[in-house]
């Protein structure tokens, strides 16, 4: 009848132990380091999403001159890919359905740059004088058509 008894506490502790080892996987020393960890990464998150704000996704960075509050330089800092540039008054309107903008140069009509852009709103830049850059695109109609790229207010 010892045998048995003993057999019966041996298994009673194992089932104890197999209770407690259960229980224990989520101690309050567990849960408060989960809290924390957490925490941690939303407050991290929220300082690099305010720190990061700068609009600098993808090469496309944008600084500001404080005291105009105007934008200066806006567009892609890849220098490969646009490294025509022109300087000129921005005017709506291509030629023949080539570019959507044109800068207007001194020399008359035959110096204008027909431009577009996808990465640029250059509506914004009407009527101002600007230094673009850009890649020359083939065109038919237009003595140069460019794809903006970045622009910078000059006046």
């Amino acid at each position: 009848m010892e045998d048995k008894s003993n057999s019966t506490s041996l298994a009673n502790n194992l089932v104890k132990n197999l209770h407690i080892s259960r229980s224990s996987i989520f101690t309050s020393r567990l849960i408060i380091a989960l809290i924390v960890v957490i925490l941690l990464g939303v407050g991290t998150g929220y300082i690099f999403s305010k720190i990061g704000s700068t609009n600098n996704l993808n090469g496309v960075e944008e600084s500001v001159d404080t005291a105009k509050e105007s934008k200066k330089v806006v567009g892609s800092s890849d220098t490969k890919t646009f490294k025509d540039t022109a300087i000129g008054a921005l005017k709506s309107g291509g030629i023949n359905g080539e570019g959507a903008y044109h800068l207007v140069r001194p020399g008359g009509d035959s110096q204008n740059v027909y431009l577009t852009s996808s990465i640029v709103d250059l509506s914004t830049y009407v009527d101002k004088k600007i230094k673009v850059w850009g890649q020359t695109q083939k065109a038919q109609a237009a003595g140069w058509l460019m794809d903006v790229g970045r622009v910078e207010v000059l006046e």
